[in-house]
């Protein structure tokens, strides 16, 4: 797919990654629409913005919402070519120090998010017979470590969801894509890690939000259907599926640095 005139909804778009997704796709004569619950950030994003576009109010978590907004856009634009399921957030902590009512609310952001987003857009790609859904995943979804039970159980959601609609939109028109990121250098880890000795750990690690866009690029325009970011951690979880008892004892201290 070219992205030059296509209407590409981002979700999470107020910073981070899916900040600079908007910024990359209208360089490139796509028509972003930004979608995020901060109205004001959205609108300082949208102002670097010099083609056309939209901006909407979204909180992923409300299914009336979800179905209001991406039909509003579906009159307006006529379609939507690409959807990008990009908002999420993590909170980093030991079972029996995280609260059960914040994991409730991360499954209900990162993953049933998705499935709203996904929900709302679907029959309409169906009945053109084309779109692209991206949903942005993480190789916390494959490989687990301490402290992220919660934020990768909703990971771990988001792959099987992705690997398992994949098939039914088999002769469709339809693509389905997951990209499994590592950590990337963005404002996720302001909530995630306040105190900053997670960053400071593994800061010679962490992906630029520039590469992950890149990919995320690349994935369109070649209908791939998973990529894992970077390669030797794509390896590590191929590694850990194959031989998951000696992948823990060999990983263990290179994981745990939370």
């Amino acid at each position: 797919m070219m992205l030059s005139g296509k209407v590409v909804v981002v979700t999470g778009a107020s910073s981070g990654i899916g900040a600079a997704m908007v910024k990359e796709l209208s360089k490139r004569g796509a028509i972003p629409i930004l979608m995020a619950r901060s109205e004001d950030k959205l609108g300082g994003i949208a102002a670097e913005l010099a083609g056309e576009h939209g901006l909407y109010p979204l909180d992923v978590t409300s299914n009336k919402q979800v179905q209001d907004t991406m039909a509003s856009v579906i009159n307006r634009f006529g379609r939507i070519d690409v959807l990008i399921n990009n908002a999420g957030y993590g909170v980093f902590d030991k079972l029996t120090d995280a609260s059960v009512d914040e994991m409730s609310e991360m499954m209900n952001v990162n993953y049933m998010g998705t499935v709203r987003c996904i929900k709302a857009v679907l029959p309409a790609m169906l009945e053109a017979r084309s779109g692209h859904i991206i949903n942005i995943a993480s190789l916390a979804g494959k490989i687990g470590s301490a402290k992220s039970s919660g934020y990768s159980a909703t990971k771990h959601a988001v792959l099987g969801f992705t690997n398992s609609l994949r098939q039914e939109l088999m002769g469709t028109g339809v693509k389905l894509s997951a990209i499994n990121p590592g950590p990337i250098d963005t404002p996720f880890f302001d909530r995630a890690d306040p105190s900053g000795q997670y960053i400071k750990n593994i800061k010679w690690f962490m992906l630029k939000p520039e590469k992950v866009v890149g990919t995320i690029i690349r994935t369109i325009e070649r209908g791939t259907p998973e990529v894992n970011m970077p390669w030797v951690a794509g390896f590590g979880a191929k590694f850990a599926i194959l031989f998951p008892r000696i992948f823990e004892k060999v990983a263990y201290r290179m994981l745990n640095k939370k």
